[in-house]
């Protein structure tokens, strides 16, 4: 009789996995789509605070590549970070379309306000969870952590980012720590 318990238990815990893939699979969720260099990209729009025009951005010396400024976002400083750069390639050239994604990212009680510039906004679209693969084990630019899957739209992909891995402060910090910076300067990125 003992023996039949952790075979109910094995068995509920894999009907709940079962249930939980399921719903996954047939929820619809949201994202924000837009370029950056040739590539699609999409993060949910749960994250997405606003979006504003490129300009007004204050350089902060002896910061990496990756981070172009700060901005004043109605009284805050907001760190701004080049995705281009953040994914290891070159600096985003900017033109007429490129603008700058305000991301709110949540630290347990602490919520955080960074921008990412990106070549050009283009949709909100909906994505259902059966359109989303894994992200590839290779043959991404990017690294796989930063990626959370790969949205089918039109038949094309469309990377999902994972916004919290891609924009993971204490790594950025890190990396700021490498490249010589200042403590003062690396609290204004973190």
């Amino acid at each position: 009789m003992g023996q039949l318990a952790p075979q109910a238990t094995s068995m509920a815990t894999s009907s709940s996995a079962a249930i939980a893939a399921l719903r996954a699979a047939t929820e619809t969720l949201q994202y924000l789509t837009f370029s950056l260099s040739g590539e699609m990209y999409g993060l949910r729009i749960l994250n997405v605070k606003e979006i504003i025009e490129y300009g007004n951005l204050t350089e902060i010396p002896m910061m990496p590549a990756f981070i172009r400024g700060v901005i004043n976002l109605r009284g805050a400083v907001v760190p701004v970070i080049d995705l281009s750069a953040r994914f290891g390639g070159p600096a985003s050239q900017i033109g007429r379309r490129t603008c700058i994604v305000i991301i709110e990212l949540a630290d347990g009680e602490t919520r955080q306000d960074v921008g990412i510039v990106v070549d050009a906004v283009s949709e909100v679209i909906e994505i259902p969870g059966s359109e989303i693969e894994p992200a590839p084990a290779f043959g991404a630019k990017i690294r796989t952590d930063f990626i959370d899957g790969m949205g089918k739209v039109a038949g094309k992909f469309v990377i999902l980012l994972n916004i919290q891995q891609v924009l993971s402060v204490e790594e950025m910090a890190t990396l700021a720590n490498v490249g010589g910076a200042p403590a003062e300067i690396q609290a204004v990125s973190a």
